[in-house]
């Protein structure tokens, strides 16, 4: 993570969000929980504007098994070239680092999120922080953007399964009453 880090510079954060997205796409039990808590700091350490990154230690020693690394690396490696291909510096403003407060705010809601053990339901917030991450890596603004509205949705289907499962859950423990 380190060296990964360095190498993109101040897009570093954009780099850690899509390599902390990326494994949250794929179906292993706990990645999202603990990658989730990896997200969560770093929209703190955005928040800060803090730009030497410190990671938990938990979620700096996870070791995917080679093959989860293998499609993670796979993932991360295509959805640059499909990116370098569609991104490029555009509403850029939006993606400097000190406006970074209301991304960092999304990045937090989205990681919790992940967090939750929803079946499935780390999906549409691990494609918003991705796409976050590309817009912030590239400075491409429009990206970013859709990044966000992407996190709008996810945010309006996860509680809208919420209240769901409350209504649902509540009505059938008053029915077992």
């Amino acid at each position: 993570m380190r060296a990964i880090m360095q190498a993109h510079g101040s897009e570093a954060h954009g780099a850690l969000l899509l390599m902390l997205a990326m494994p949250c796409l794929l179906p292993v039990p706990g990645v999202g929980t603990v990658l989730g808590l990896g997200v969560v700091a770093l929209a703190v350490a955005m928040w800060r504007g803090q730009c030497p990154l410190v990671l938990p230690a938990r979620v700096a020693d996870l070791e995917l098994p080679p093959y989860w690394a293998q499609r993670v690396l796979v993932g991360l490696a295509s959805a640059y070239a499909l990116a370098g291909r569609h991104a490029k510096p555009r509403m850029s403003h939006l993606a400097v680092p000190g406006r970074r407060s209301g991304i960092s705010l999304t990045v937090g809601l989205m990681a919790v999120i992940v967090v939750m053990p929803i079946p499935l339901g780390n999906l549409l917030p691990a494609i918003a922080l991705a796409l976050i991450g590309l817009g912030m890596v590239f400075r491409d603004g429009i990206v970013l953007v859709c990044g966000l509205l992407l996190s709008g949705v996810a945010l309006l289907v996860t509680t809208g399964l919420l209240l769901a499962v409350w209504v649902w859950g509540s009505a059938w423990i008053l029915s077992l009453l």
